[in-house]
């Protein structure tokens, strides 16, 4: 059974995307000759590929450590919040948290689950309080020791 995306991208298309996601610094004309098709052409899919949202945006990942931000955390948080409105609201404030990197909807014992970074113990403490805040019933912080594995890159080239 063929799947959606392999209808709509072809073998150079993913080509594309997979070369861009592990090495998005690369110049158009780079990218040209590892697909090997015309920087014009090239250029023509990767602007059709970020029109249609298969790229959503291309970033600089940093270091946070070397940024000073020491902590990572991953903290659960359930709310007694039911309609649809106040969860909006709930979720519109999570977003606008520069401190949240992600922050997931989840099924199970928790309604949500945040990747949080902060700078020291403090900022973590001042961050549950303006949680706190939201109304949030039960949250559960956990710190993250040491990154064993971290990446963007998706599994696209895979057979």
């Amino acid at each position: 059974m063929e799947s959606f995306v392999s209808k709509v991208l072809d073998d150079v298309d993913i080509q594309i995307l997979d070369t861009m996601q592990k090495e998005a610094q690369l110049s158009n004309a780079e990218l040209a000759r590892r697909v090997n098709l015309s920087p014009p052409a090239t250029h023509a899919r990767v602007k059709r590929l970020e029109s249609e949202g298969f790229i959503k945006r291309q970033v600089a990942i940093l270091n946070q450590e070397k940024l000073g931000f020491d902590l990572l955390c991953f903290i659960f948080m359930s709310t007694n919040i039911h309609q649809a409105e106040q969860l909006e609201v709930l979720e519109k404030a999570l977003s606008s948290m520069p401190e949240v990197l992600e922050c997931h909807c989840l099924t199970g014992e928790y309604d949500y689950l945040l990747k949080v970074t902060n700078k020291d113990r403090k900022e973590l403490e001042s961050f549950i309080r303006k949680l706190n805040k939201l109304g949030i019933a039960r949250i559960q912080t956990s710190l993250a020791l040491r990154e064993i594995k971290y990446s963007t890159v998706l599994p696209i080239s895979e057979k």
